[in-house]
């Protein structure tokens, strides 16, 4: 079965990063496309940095701790994160203050906000630039350093700006989540900036698509029992949720 464009390029993207280096016909066989399909997937991926291309292959630019590029995950589960982000969107009332985390799935919670009556904070310039016009809604932005290409806002100066403030609602997003590891992420700025947002905050909500509830990254975030609730798409491990409900979690599959 041939791969969608999105699935084979994560697909390409994890079987390099194992390997460290692949083949071109390894690829084909791994996706079911064909080996020009797969070299044009490999020169788009070598102009986001992910691999370097060498002839008959590619071989891996990203350590296996370290997180795959916005551009790549932007597209990764869009609906299931969509699907997300109006769960979300539901649990907040309007009048709320609301401090909302980067991420591809946080950047839709934002979006599914845009025309709400709300005081909100984003923690990434994409979300600032999204939520920029919003007529009803009070913007606040924080200071800091963008990170790049993620454009994330972290530092000292991110962080006093969360330490000055009261949420209503936080919403966190992860690179790994699950009962036994907590919430953790790839980058120890990042990691510090979730952790003074979710001590801002009266109640928070992690957003997880199904993949993230299997994985722990490097960084310690919180542990499961600090949040609220967790909204995740329905092919979420059932095993995984449970662990999470038995934390004290409240659960909410989409």
């Amino acid at each position: 079965m041939v791969s969608s464009g999105t699935d084979r390029l994560r697909q390409i993207t994890d079987a390099v990063r194992e390997a460290g280096r692949i083949g071109v016909a390894e690829l084909a066989e791994l996706t079911g496309a064909s080996e020009m399909t797969i070299r044009r997937d490999l020169e788009a991926l070598a102009d986001q940095g992910v691999l370097e291309r060498y002839r008959g292959g590619a071989r891996s630019l990203l350590l296996r701790g370290e997180e795959p590029p916005f551009a790549l995950r932007a597209q990764e589960g869009l609906e299931a994160k969509r699907r997300i982000a109006a769960e979300v969107a539901g649990l907040i009332a309007d009048g709320e203050s609301v401090v909302i985390d980067s991420g591809t799935t946080c950047l839709e919670v934002a979006r599914a906000l845009e025309q709400r009556r709300l005081t909100v904070l984003p923690l990434s310039l994409h979300a600032v630039n999204a939520l920029s016009g919003a007529p009803q809604l009070t913007l606040l932005v924080p200071g800091g350093r963008p990170r790049p290409g993620e454009l994330a806002l972290t530092g000292p100066l991110t962080e006093a700006s969360l330490a000055s403030l009261r949420f209503d609602t936080a919403v966190i997003g992860c690179c790994g989540l699950n009962a036994v590891h907590g919430l953790t992420a790839y980058d120890l700025d990042d990691a510090a900036v979730k952790r003074a947002a979710i001590a801002s905050a009266r109640r928070v909500i992690a957003v997880a698509d199904a993949p993230k509830l299997s994985r722990t990254a490097l960084a310690f975030v919180a542990p499961a029992a600090a949040l609220h609730a967790v909204v995740t798409d329905e092919s979420a491990a059932q095993d995984e949720t449970d662990a999470l409900a038995a934390a004290g979690v409240t659960v909410r599959k989409v």
